[in-house]
This record gives structure tokens, C-alpha cells and sequence, in this order.
């Protein structure tokens, strides 16, 4: 895509977000503030729809120019337009869990069978079967706070970016960048508007794809991209295990993650999401560093980032105990 193309998905996101924000308060989709909320007042939802429309158009441009990838690039579309239209659905009128997990899994079976009838590599397309669903409800759980979310994609874009410049995870990657970018302003520091299921969602799903194509592109190097991932996957993953020991109904909605946690006691969005956006940031850069190491040499580091992570996440359970 030409450098043009990139500052159109900037500039479509902007004025995409500008338009949901103008829908949401007419039809007045709105988030009240709950017993479980980070937010003090009726805040409007649903801005992510824009992104999700700035991707399937770079998703569809792709597939064009790629030939070789086409049927991988349509399905991540279909995948994309499945996770994105579910959640836009929930954000007007709650839809059941069961309903959401079943066409979260959908599109990752789309996927997966373009990546066999492509000839991918067979654990890249195990990976898509699990990877997806896993990070589409990872950023859903995750979207909680202002711009935390959106700052995370961002991140993960750029760092494809400079991993792959001329490939399409970097082409994908500077993309989602963009996109995330122009939401941004509408959601951070302070959110006149949330993304909402359909853009949560849809982020997960993007960060998934474009992450197999990583591991289609640079095989087990890929593993070092895992380091960006783990302020998410820490919180999340160790949340959930704690719900489930505890014997709690984990399914449900709650405030129990470090970030939220953080948030009330600190009093501020911007603090945590600029806490989280940092050991993101740090995790790009160990893993840029991994990219010339051998695959032991990589296991081990990214073990012992995600101990020290996870390390961080208990000392932020007694801070706020």
C-alpha cells in the first residue's frame, strides 16, 4: 500500500470515530456507570465501529494485491466482518455469551481452513483455531479503561512494523496502527466515547491474524512477539485462574483485573494505560532483540518476562487488598 494508503486509514478512523459518536448519542447508546464500572458517567459506546471498517477495507485492498495470500486475507475479512458485526449487535442489545463464543470460533474455523487449503504450515493453522477466539475475548476483558485497549494494538502494530517492514504482517501491523491512532482521540485520555464489543473484538481478532501472519512470514522467530503480548495475557490469564480457583462464576462480567484495580486506587485512566502501554513497549523492544537469538534462548526470555509480569500482578493484588 502506498505511504498515502496509511495516512487514509489515520485520517478514516478520525472521521469515523467523529460519525459513531454522533450515532451513538442520537440513538442514545450509551454505557451507564455500574457496581463493575470504571466510568462515572453515561458514556457513549460503539467507536470502534470505525476501525473495524478502516481493516476490512485494507483486508479486502490486500487480498487484491496479494494473489498468493488472497484466500488467507479474505477469510481474515469474512473473520473480521463476523467478530466485528456480533459485537456491534451486543453493543445495541445484549446477545448471549454462548452466541458470541460460537461465531468468535467461526471466524477462527474460516481462518484456519484458508491457511490448510493455502498450504500454511499445520501448527500455524492449530494456532489460529485456538489463538483467535482466546485474544478476541482477552481484548474484550482488557477494554476497560480509557484508551488501554486501543494503546496496546497500537503498539503491537508499530512493533510488526519494524519487524517486518516489507512483509504483510508489517503492511497489516502499520495498518491497525493507524487505525488505532485515529480512535484514539476520542478515547484518551479521557473517553467521550468507548469502542465497544464491535471494536474490542475486532482488535483481538486483527492482533490474532496479523500475528499468524508473523509466524507464516518468520516461522519460530515469531515466539519473540509473545513479549509484546504479555501485559494483556498476564492480567487476563491470572485473573481468570484466580476466578476459577476461587470458584467463582468466571464467565461473568467483573472488576477484578489488576488494571481496573489499579485504576480505582490510583483515581486515573491515563496512569494505568500509560503503565500498561510501557511494559508493552518494553516487551517490543526485548523481543526485537530476541528476533536474532535461538529458540531456547527465546523460551527463556519470555518466561522469565512473563514471571516478572506476573510478578508485577500480585504486587498489584496486595496494593490494592
Amino acid at each position: 500500500m502506498p505511504a498515502f494508503g496509511w495516512l487514509l486509514c489515520l485520517v478514516a478512523a478520525l472521521v469515523g470515530s467523529a460519525w459513531a459518536l454522533r450515532y451513538a448519542r442520537r440513538e442514545q447508546l450509551l454505557d451507564h456507570p455500574e457496581e463493575r464500572s470504571n466510568h462515572a458517567m453515561p458514556t457513549p459506546r460503539g467507536g470502534g465501529i470505525a476501525m473495524v471498517a478502516v481493516m476490512a477495507g485494507v483486508l479486502a485492498w490486500m487480498a487484491f494485491a496479494h494473489a498468493s495470500e488472497r484466500l488467507v486475507l479474505l477469510a481474515m475479512l469474512a473473520g473480521l466482518v463476523l467478530v466485528g458485526a456480533i459485537g456491534w449487535l451486543d453493543d445495541h442489545r445484549p446477545v448471549s455469551a454462548r452466541i458470541r463464543l460460537a461465531l468468535h470460533v467461526l471466524a477462527a474455523i474460516l481462518v484456519a481452513l484458508a491457511m490448510a487449503v493455502s498450504g500454511w504450515p499445520a501448527w500455524i493453522s492449530a494456532l489460529a483455531l485456538v489463538g483467535i477466539p482466546v485474544l478476541v475475548n482477552i481484548w474484550n476483558f482488557m477494554d476497560g479503561i480509557d484508551g488501554i485497549a486501543a494503546t496496546q494494538a497500537l503498539t503491537w502494530g508499530l512493533a510488526l512494523l519494524l519487524w517486518t517492514p516489507p512483509a504483510l504482517a508489517g503492511g497489516v501491523g502499520l495498518a491497525l496502527a493507524m487505525a488505532s491512532l485515529g480512535f484514539l482521540p476520542f478515547n484518551f485520555p479521557r473517553a467521550r466515547i468507548f469502542m465497544g464489543d464491535v471494536g474490542s473484538g475486532a482488535l483481538g481478532f486483527l492482533v490474532a491474524g496479523s500475528g499468524l501472519l508473523l509466524a507464516r512470514e518468520r516461522g519460530s522467530t515469531a515466539l519473540a512477539s509473545l513479549c509484546i503480548l504479555a501485559p494483556f495475557l498476564v492480567d487476563a490469564g491470572l485473573t481468570l485462574l484466580r476466578r476459577i480457583w476461587r470458584r467463582e462464576r468466571w464467565w461473568q462480567a467483573h472488576s477484578q483485573h489488576a488494571y481496573q484495580q489499579l485504576a480505582r486506587v490510583w483515581g486515573s485512566h491515563a496512569a494505568v494505560t500509560v503503565l500498561y502501554l510501557t511494559l508493552a513497549a518494553s516487551g517490543a523492544v526485548l523481543a526485537g532483540m530476541l528476533r536474532f537469538q535461538g529458540t531456547t534462548v527465546t523460551i527463556s526470555f519470555i518466561l522469565l518476562w512473563y514471571t516478572g509480569l506476573a510478578a508485577l500482578w500480585r504486587g498489584a493484588q496486595f496494593r490494592v487488598s
